[in-house]
C-alpha cells in the first residue's frame, strides 16, 4: 500500500510510548484485515459529537470496520450532527464556565458536551418527529424492529434529505446504511432517543413498548453474526473507551463458551482500546487488555494494545495509518 504524508508522519516520528503504541496498533489492524480478518469497532464516550464520522466513515466505505457496537448517545449524535450541524455552538472556553453560564446555554436550549453545545429544537426535536412516525406506524402494524433499524429506515426513506447540514459522506451512520453494516446498541435506552420513545409510550403514543426490540436481542443477533463470521475469517476488536460499548459486545465469546457450551468458537483475533481512564481499583475502562483473558475474551497470542489518550487526536490518526493517507 501506498504510504501517504500523514502515514509517513507516524512512521517517523511515533517511535515512544504512547505514540509507539499507537502506531503498533495501526500495523497490526492493517496486518489483521490484510490477513483475512475483519474488525469490530466499539464507540463510547460523545464521539459523534466530536465529528469521528470524518475519518471512521472512510474505514466503513474502505471495508476497514465490518461491524460496529455504539451506545445510544453516539448513534444519534451522528444523526443530529447530519441535520443540525450549522446550528451547533462551539464554546472554546468550557472551562471557564460558571453555573450562571450553563444556565443561560440551558435557556437557548443548547446541550453542552465539553466544548459543542448540540441544539435541542434543530438537533433533537427534528429528528424526534421524524423516528417517531416510524414507531408509530411499527407499533400499529404490530411490527418490532431494532433501534437502529428505524433509523436505517429514515435514511433510505430520503424523509430527512432536506435537512443535511453536512455533506453525508462525513456521517458514518450513513455510510454504515449504504453497507448495510451490522449494528449493535447496548444500553439504548440510556440515550435521548430512547427517553422520548419512553415517554410515547407513558403518553399512549406508542402502544407497544416491544415495538423498539432491546439489548437481549442485540445479543443474540451478536452471537448470531459471531457465530457465523468468526470460523471464516478472525474477528477483531477495536475498543474507542469503555463503558457498555465495549463490555457488551466482548462479552459474546465468553458466552457462547460457557453459557451455551460451543467449545468451537474463536476468540478475538485483535484487541486495541484508546482510553485515558486510569487503571485502578474494579474500573472495566481501565483494565488492562490481559485481564480479559481470564475471562475468556482473549488469549495470551492474542495481539493487544491500550493507547492511554485522547481518543479524539489518537482514533482519526490510526485509522489515517490504516487507509495508508
Amino acid at each position: 500500500m501506498t504510504r501517504g504524508p500523514i502515514s509517513e508522519f507516524i512512521d517517523h516520528h511515533y517511535r515512544h510510548f504512547n505514540a509507539a503504541a499507537l502506531r503498533d496498533a495501526a500495523v497490526a489492524y492493517r496486518a489483521h484485515l490484510d490477513g483475512g480478518g475483519v474488525m469490530m469497532v466499539t464507540l463510547a464516550g460523545a464521539m459523534s459529537t466530536g465529528e469521528l464520522g470524518l475519518s471512521l466513515a472512510e474505514m466503513i466505505r474502505a471495508g476497514a470496520v465490518h461491524a460496529i457496537t455504539t451506545t445510544g448517545a453516539n448513534l444519534e449524535e451522528d444523526f443530529f450532527n447530519l441535520v443540525a450541524h450549522d446550528h451547533y455552538v462551539r464554546i472554546p472556553g468550557y472551562r471557564d464556565l460558571t453555573p450562571a453560564d450553563e444556565t443561560a446555554l440551558l435557556n437557548r436550549h443548547l446541550n453542552r458536551v465539553t466544548d459543542t453545545c448540540i441544539p435541542e429544537e434543530e438537533a433533537m426535536r427534528r429528528l424526534e418527529k421524524a423516528v417517531t412516525a416510524e414507531w408509530r406506524q411499527a407499533d400499529q402494524a404490530g411490527e418490532s424492529r431494532l433501534p437502529h433499524e428505524f433509523l436505517f429506515r429514515l435514511l433510505r426513506s430520503g424523509a430527512l434529505e432536506k435537512s443535511y447540514q453536512i455533506d453525508p459522506k462525513d456521517s458514518w451512520v450513513v455510510a454504515a446504511c449504504e453497507r448495510d453494516l451490522p449494528i449493535f446498541v447496548p444500553g439504548w435506552e440510556d440515550s435521548t432517543l430512547g427517553n422520548m420513545f419512553a415517554a410515547a409510550c407513558l403518553q399512549g403514543r406508542v402502544k407497544r413498548p416491544q415495538t423498539v426490540k432491546n439489548g437481549i436481542e442485540y445479543m443474540m443477533r451478536l452471537a448470531q453474526w459471531y457465530q457465523a463470521t468468526a470460523p471464516k475469517q478472525p474477528i477483531g476488536f477495536f475498543q474507542i473507551g469503555g463503558g457498555i460499548a465495549g463490555d457488551f459486545p466482548i462479552c459474546v465469546v465468553p458466552m457462547m463458551h460457557q453459557d451455551m457450551q460451543l467449545a468451537d468458537i474463536p476468540v478475538w483475533a485483535y484487541f486495541c482500546q484508546i482510553s485515558d481512564s486510569t487503571t485502578s481499583y474494579g474500573s472495566y475502562s481501565g483494565a488492562v487488555p490481559n485481564e480479559k483473558i481470564t475471562w475468556g475474551k482473549l488469549e495470551e497470542d492474542t495481539p493487544k494494545f491500550i493507547i492511554e489518550s485522547d481518543a479524539t487526536i489518537v482514533a482519526p490518526l490510526i485509522f489515517a495509518w490504516v487507509l495508508g493517507w
